[in-house]
């Protein structure tokens, strides 16, 4: 490899590190800035000061959000465009693809399968794995907490020079750079893994990846229909799942369009669906509406009617890792800003964002879809926490008009 051509993998390295990818959870700094504002009460007159901003500067193309107040209304609300050319505007049912989102189902179906005794937090790779399978020292250690938790050491994905090149692709192209990490290719890089970080949580796309085939090892089901038989079709959501063409509304579905990235695409330019390997479906796969996605929320916070389902839901919020920010759960991460805890989840994806975020102290939730890939999602938290402060000031509950 000449000189010139390390250079251009490293800078892209550099870049690739520094920016991520399918998940990234930079949100908004200024989200205090919330409690200084007016605090109306009128929830719908609140979201759209926020999202319609976005839409008018061209930020983003479509936006759907998704409130549960604190008195357990649920409201929705829509603004932009599907797409420019013959869309509709989005509502609470249209379809998104919602990204890293997809690790929260996984990680619920894992708690509940540890909930009926199925699987155990303390279960290292070298058992949950088949003997034939070579693992590093590191590897074997790997426990199933450690993978929902992001504390397994294992990175965002591996930095090979096939992914940056399929990276560099991408920048011009919006074509997956996931496409090459199928199972053969995730197992080789566990059996040569070494460990660095000393268990401090590092945000893995391969990791949840790896937690999809240990699942479907120990089940002997697929991804896709044990997640909708542990937490999808107890919950009634009928428009969550793995294989869009088969939702309700696919063909009305948001389609996706450049933002922050991809890098070398005009904002607001269609770009290609990614299609995910089966190892790495569980970690991102996942299609959704914002109705959808806040009766997931709500399931944890009030019964469901399933004891074994609700005990897996709670667990999951509960934090393995203290921080002072971005403490990990499994597959949440929580944050105390302004003396609120909220739990949340970011999903980012082929010319798509997703949020979705819970404050269990006030029973609120919010789940903001966007069709752009944009790195700052500054709606959600700011939502939760206006919601928080009214109801902390006043003693007002939150109404749609």
């Amino acid at each position: 490899m000449n000189w010139f051509r390390i250079l251009c993998l490293a800078g892209i390295a550099f870049f690739l590190a520094g920016c991520g990818t399918l998940s990234d959870s930079q949100l908004d700094p200024d989200s205090s800035a919330a409690r200084h504002l007016a605090l109306s009460g009128d929830i719908g007159a609140e979201v759209a000061g926020l999202a319609q901003p976005m839409i008018d500067s061209g930020e983003t193309t479509g936006m759907v959000v998704g409130v549960l107040t604190p008195d357990g209304q649920q409201q929705f609300f829509g603004f932009g465009t599907t797409h420019p050319e013959g869309g509709h505007r989005p509502d609470g049912d249209t379809l998104f693809a919602v990204g890293s989102l997809s690790k929260g189902f996984l990680a619920a179906t894992t708690s509940v399968l540890v909930q009926e005794g199925a699987l155990h937090w303390d279960d290292t790779l070298e058992t949950l794995l088949p003997a034939d399978v070579q693992l590093s020292a590191d590897a074997k250690r790997i426990t199933l907490r450690q993978l929902v938790t992001h504390t397994a050491g294992l990175p965002r994905q591996p930095m090979t020079e096939r992914t940056l090149l399929y990276f560099l692709e991408y920048l011009f192209t919006g074509k997956s750079f996931y496409r090459h990490f199928d199972r053969p290719y995730l197992l080789e890089y566990l059996s040569t893994f070494t460990k660095h970080n000393g268990g401090v949580p590092q945000y893995s796309n391969i990791g949840y990846g790896v937690l999809g085939y240990v699942l479907e090892l120990k089940t002997g089901k697929k991804v896709d229909a044990l997640v909708h038989e542990k937490v999808l079709d107890p919950l009634r959501l009928q428009s969550t799942g793995y294989v869009p063409q088969k939702l309700p509304g696919y063909e009305q579905r948001a389609l996706g369009h450049a933002g922050d990235q991809p890098k070398f695409i005009r904002r607001g330019t269609l770009v290609p669906d990614w299609q995910f390997t089966d190892i790495m479906s569980g970690s991102a796969a996942v299609y959704s509406s914002a109705r959808d996605l806040l009766a997931y929320a709500n399931a944890h916070l009030a019964s469901t009617g399933d004891g074994v389902l609700d005990a897996g839901l709670r667990e999951t919020l509960k934090v393995q890792y203290e921080r002072k920010t971005e403490a990990a759960a499994s597959a949440w991460f929580v944050d105390e800003i302004d003396g609120h805890r909220i739990a949340h989840q970011i999903g980012l994806v082929a010319g798509y964002t997703a949020y979705i975020g819970i404050d269990a102290e006030t029973g609120s939730a919010v789940v903001v879809l966007q069709n752009n890939f944009n790195w700052t999602d500054r709606i959600g938290h700011r939502l939760l926490l206006r919601m928080a402060e009214a109801q902390k000031k006043s003693g007002r509950h939150w109404v749609a008009r």
